[in-house]
């Protein structure tokens, strides 16, 4: 298993570890209820440095980017960053990210921790355009402070203008006295915040001094449990349960990041076609009827029994108090109000389609 640089600090704080990703990594602190509603109301801290971070550099950089993601880069401009996906050839999903220029013929793009050798051998392998592209991962840490108080939190460590960088905009500055941190306004939670993306050496500084800025506004350090339960109740998808390499953009509900006008990329003909075709199944969000938590795996049925898709992510949402999850349906029971069945053990149990984010 591999350990994040603050796997020793997790520890020593009590945090329950569980492996994830590859990565020995905390699930929980105080308990997973308490750091979701800290991120919500106050402020949390998370530890994400098992997230990958590769470098595409050089005249033929943004061709190169722009010809195996989904997403347009013409509509980048330095310091802002994109949501997007790598498409496979049959147009299936090899992971989703985030691309930041720093200027033209730079870009930092951050992957997911489970994808990160397959993400850079696969734009290495479309690499014949004029770039360089690295693998930062090893020396890079993650950190996402996340929730309404985080902006003031940050504000007192940095002399960067907080207050200028928007959503999905980025800058980079000293925090903590460490110099050249990249300062993100984005994080997977739904709640606002930042992401840090800096040298392994400086993290624990960086950690210890933002728990610390955060003490009045009464932060606490979160684990996976609640990124997870926080991301689900803003209907973000999970690659590995919600999105993976079968999975079409069009399916998942990301034609948004999908821009078939914008020349060729991996994967385009698959996806065109598709679209032509029109697609037969579709990943809805829905919310139990009856007391129960649908989880990862289970079936979905319509009211004679008939399986008509299957439960990709699912929790018992602490803001609602009731079970919500998303789901692959039949597209005829993906509408808004369609009434579905989850079938937990030898139950089926009613729930309803309704339309993202649950919160």
């Amino acid at each position: 298993m591999n350990k994040t640089p603050l796997f020793a600090t997790h520890v020593e704080m009590g945090a329950k570890m569980v492996p994830f990703a590859g990565f020995e990594m905390p699930v929980q602190y105080s308990g997973l209820m308490e750091e979701h509603f800290a991120v919500r109301e106050k402020v949390g801290l998370f530890d994400v440095s098992h997230m990958g971070q590769l470098m595409v550099e050089g005249p033929g950089a943004k061709d190169l980017l722009q010809f195996v993601t989904s997403n347009n880069l013409e509509t980048l401009e330095n310091n802002k960053a994109q949501y997007t996906c790598l498409p496979n050839e049959k147009g299936g999903i090899i992971d989703d990210l985030i691309i930041y220029q720093i200027d033209d013929q730079k870009y930092f793009v951050v992957v997911n921790a489970s994808n990160i050798e397959k993400d850079y051998s696969h734009i290495c392998k479309y690499n014949a355009f004029d770039a360089k592209v690295s693998n930062l991962s090893d020396g890079m840490s993650l950190l996402a402070l996340q929730g309404p108080k985080a902006l003031e939190t940050l504000q007192k460590l940095t002399d960067a203008d907080l207050s200028t960088v928007s959503y999905y905009h980025f800058t980079t500055g000293s925090l903590a006295e460490v110099q050249d941190i990249i300062i993100s306004n984005t994080g997977y939670t739904g709640s606002g915040g930042y992401e840090l993306y800096l040298p392994n050496e400086h993290v624990l500084k960086v950690w210890n001094a933002l728990l610390e800025a955060g003490k009045e506004f009464g932060i606490l350090p979160c684990g996976l449990g609640a990124r997870d339960t926080l991301r689900l109740e803003k209907g973000f998808c999970l690659y590995g349960n919600d999105i993976d390499d079968t999975t079409s953009p069009l399916e998942a509900g990301l034609g948004w990041i999908t821009k078939l006008d914008k020349g060729e990329f991996v994967g385009k003909t698959a996806i065109s076609e598709l679209k032509e075709k029109g697609i037969t199944r579709k990943l809805v969000g829905f919310i139990m009827q009856e007391k129960a938590i649908p989880r990862n795996g289970y079936p979905v049925v319509d009211e004679d029994g008939k399986t008509i898709g299957h439960v990709t992510s699912g929790t018992m949402s602490p803001m609602l108090k009731v079970g919500v999850g998303l789901a692959y349906v039949e597209k005829q029971f993906s509408a808004v109000e369609s009434k579905i069945y989850v079938q937990i053990r030898n139950k089926q149990i009613e729930a309803k389609v309704v339309k993202l984010p649950f919160v």
